[in-house]
């Protein structure tokens, strides 16, 4: 199971609001809400969260084994 757990981590590092990336970065609602929930996001979706965050996956996901 891959959990985003570590993207709320980085924002806060970063001073990037779940607002902010919504307004300046065109990020949906609906993305937030399926990374919220540990659920299916697409690949572009966590490269354009790396690029914005200026990080690397790792930063923003985890696989963890059920």
């Amino acid at each position: 199971m891959i959990v985003y757990d570590k993207l709320w981590t980085t924002l806060k590092e970063k001073n990037i609001s779940q607002y902010k990336l919504i307004k300046e970065y065109h990020i949906s609602n609906g993305q937030l809400d399926r990374l919220r929930k540990n659920g299916n996001v697409s690949t572009h979706t966590l490269d354009v969260l790396c690029q914005i965050l200026e990080c690397n996956l790792e930063d923003i996901a985890e696989y963890k084994q059920k």
